[in-house]
């Protein structure tokens, strides 16, 4: 079950950061507002997942097996074509 909130009097800097937030991370202002509430109440925000990969950010390792297994869906199939 969900709950419907009026908020009333937001700061102007206040709302120019949501619409931020919004248009950079491609949701709506409701989104944005949850997850901030979630947030600010330290709370896991139910519905907000964070499915980006930016934890993997600079951590790919060069490694040669790896570069071995997939060799061959690196190769056409000249009898394919």
């Amino acid at each position: 079950m969900t709950t419907q909130y009026t908020i009333h009097s937001v700061p102007d800097t206040v709302d120019a950061a949501l619409h931020r937030l919004a248009e950079q991370g491609s949701k709506s202002i409701n989104t944005v507002v949850v997850e901030a509430l979630a947030r600010g109440l330290e709370l896991d925000p139910a519905g907000a997942r964070n499915d980006d990969l930016d934890s993997l950010i600079g951590t790919w390792q060069h490694d040669a097996a790896f570069d071995e297994a997939i060799a061959d869906y690196e190769r056409t199939d000249d009898a394919s074509r």
